[in-house]
């Protein structure tokens, strides 16, 4: 843990302004260590400065923070939920390190005194309230909620707060719920298996099931309705690449080391669309 800013602002306040300049000398270094921290903790970005490895390092740390408070809004962590967090961790290729700072975010979730909206305001700032990545991490508070194939209503009131404070209305909500709730079947049902192999994430690869079932969950994928027209498929799978376009999230500020979860969804963007072409006859 990082105090030495916060012993040295503390004496140095005291020393000039009593215990009002202690006080405040100890907010500022603990300002200074917590920069300082994230500066240490190995995240790093292609282009930018400090300034910008420190908003990324800010929002893993808030990715996994939230997915904490998620998991335990229905009142217990369940091994499935902790299973997600332990499985993103490990396809991001996370170093010692970075995996206690997700571990201690994740902690820091669960606890009852956690400031969910003033993180969620944080993010939405650090971002510059940029869409697809706000996008991204609600996405990904919607998939910790359904590590277990069920939405607890809890977890639903939370994800409504997450919703309303990065700037998504109710009904955009629901129907990203919608989206993911088909995505995890999609994935149940055959679309998708990938696998690890000396350590290194390979890339799944789909094996699509004609299933109307899964034709179904497809649609659902794509926000589309089963009678949607060819060019209205084209337009909404365009647009959805184009919002989780891995290469285009990072330079945007995402993590690069959730760049592998970007991918994952693409994949699975492309493997419900590549079906429904299948089955419309779309060329």
């Amino acid at each position: 843990m990082q105090i030495f800013g916060k012993i040295l602002g503390g004496f140095f306040g005291f020393l000039f302004g009593g215990f009002f300049g202690a006080a405040l000398g100890i907010f500022i270094g603990h300002q200074f260590d917590k920069a300082k921290r994230m500066a240490n903790s190995g995240f790093t970005f292609q282009t930018g400065g400090a300034s910008q490895t420190q908003r990324q390092a800010e929002f893993f740390h808030a990715a996994y923070a939230v997915m904490g408070h998620v998991a335990k809004a229905k009142g217990q962590v369940t091994r499935e939920e902790i299973q997600l967090a332990s499985m993103m961790m490990d396809r991001m290729n996370l170093s010692d390190e970075q995996k206690r700072e997700a571990q201690e975010a994740f902690r820091e979730g669960k606890e009852s005194d956690f400031p969910l909206r003033e993180t969620l305001r944080n993010i939405r700032s650090i971002t510059g309230g940029r869409y697809d990545l706000l996008q991204f991490f609600l996405e990904l508070q919607i998939a910790a909620a359904i590590a277990d194939g069920d939405i607890h209503p809890s977890e639903r009131d939370v994800l409504h707060i997450v919703a309303e404070e990065l700037g998504f209305s109710a009904e955009q909500l629901e129907k990203r719920l919608r989206m993911q709730e088909a995505a995890f079947r999609f994935q149940q049902g055959g679309g998708f298996s990938g696998h690890q192999s000396g350590g290194s994430h390979q890339q799944g690869q789909w094996q699509q099931a004609s299933s109307a079932s899964q034709l179904k969950d497809a649609y659902n994928l794509l926000g589309i309705s089963e009678d949607a027209d060819p060019k209205a498929i084209k337009r909404a799978h365009r647009k959805l690449m184009n919002e989780h376009h891995p290469d285009k999230l990072v330079a945007k500020g995402l993590p690069p080391e959730m760049m592998n979860m970007a991918k994952e969804k693409a994949q699975e963007i492309q493997a419900a669309y590549d079906l429904i072409k299948k089955e419309k006859g779309i060329k």
